[in-house]
């Protein structure tokens, strides 16, 4: 795995915590690699917004405001609403395929998932993803899944998943079948209103956990 999506991934799981120092030293010993690869990793993670330079001295890992949140949720909420539209009209065979079999994959990840374990979170967190980028290749379209892909990520650094009640999974669980349902029988307006409404009920439902939101993320507190 090269050096960027070993770095993005760090930071997108939160072993690089927001506002954490990172250099190309330290990071070049860490992965056990020379330094140069580690400079076109940072310089590409300042491109994404994912990293902003320190002083001169390596960059620190981008810290997202309340705001900010809530405006890249209102965003994703119309390109992957245009995605899953796309999605309906476009899809092969082949696609609906990998669609369904991710979405199977995040059913499991639910049913196994407890509370407390931080790999069963992380678990339902990817397959989740899966799901929603199968939707994406499914669209043939290689613009709009470009600029998706500068947005979707902040979501994931926030790791909403960790407030997500059985009540929430289940219910994001049911989207994605009508989802599904929707894309199959080649229906675009049914399906870019269920995913815009998927998306929103996700923003909703984070908001409504905000004062967790700020002591678990901004201070630097534990899950109960």
């Amino acid at each position: 795995m090269d050096p960027y999506t070993i770095i993005k991934s760090a930071i997108i799981i939160g072993d690089f915590e927001p506002g954490q120092r990172l250099t190309e030293e330290a990071l070049a010993i860490q992965l056990n690699i020379s330094r140069t690869p580690i400079r076109k990793a940072i310089q590409q993670l300042e491109s994404d917004g994912l990293v902003t330079p320190f002083q001169r001295r390596g960059v620190i890992v981008r810290e997202f405001s309340l705001t900010d949140i809530r405006q890249i949720y209102d965003l994703r909420s119309i390109l992957e609403s245009m995605a899953a539209g796309e999605a309906a009209l476009n899809c092969s065979a082949e696609n609906l395929k990998k669609i369904i079999e991710t979405n199977e994959l995040y059913e499991k990840a639910i049913a196994k998932h407890t509370q407390s374990d931080l790999t069963s979170i992380q678990n339902i967190q990817q397959t989740n993803q899966a799901f929603h980028e199968a939707i994406f290749e499914a669209t043939n379209n290689e613009h709009l899944r470009f600029h998706i892909g500068k947005v979707i990520v902040v979501p994931l650094i926030f790791r909403s998943f960790y407030w997500y009640s059985e009540t929430k999974l289940l219910q994001s669980l049911e989207s994605h079948k009508t989802l599904i349902e929707a894309i199959r029988n080649r229906e675009p307006e049914r399906a870019k209103s269920a995913m815009k409404e998927h998306i929103l009920q996700g923003r909703d439902y984070v908001f409504a956990n905000e004062d967790k939101i700020n002591r678990e993320l901004w201070r630097g507190e534990k899950n109960d």
